[in-house]
């Protein structure tokens, strides 16, 4: 069975760093492309960070320079990890596996990130 489970997020104080982690199971890891998205109050989901199918890294405008995306292939996980937070990247952290050229695409469960000013 196919899961992809999160950790990490919480509370932090703007300036501050938080990683994310996105474990998965039940899928061929190597076939999966991963990304990051984020839902703010009120706000449409959108992605932050991702590998397009290509295998290269993309962000978001408002996170360029500050956060990261990387995975680790032996341990089937995927990070997020982010640092010089502002009050705006405050939202519920969703982490995405998607195989290529298909409908599939498989969700965690999310992770509030909270920035306070």
């Amino acid at each position: 069975q196919a899961q992809v489970v999160q950790s990490g997020g919480g509370l932090v104080q703007a300036g501050g760093s938080l990683n994310l982690s996105c474990a998965a199971s039940g899928i061929t890891f190597s076939d999966h492309r991963f990304g990051w998205y984020r839902q703010s109050p009120g706000k449409q989901r959108i992605l932050v960070a991702g590998y397009n199918d290509g295998g290269a890294t993309n962000y978001a405008g408002s996170v360029m320079g500050r956060f990261t995306i990387s995975k680790d292939d032996a341990k089937n996980t995927v990070y997020l990890h982010m640092r010089s937070l502002k009050p705006e990247d405050t939202g519920v952290y969703y982490c995405n596996a998607r195989l290529p050229y298909t409908r599939v695409v498989y969700w965690g469960q999310g992770t509030q990130v909270t920035v306070s000013a």
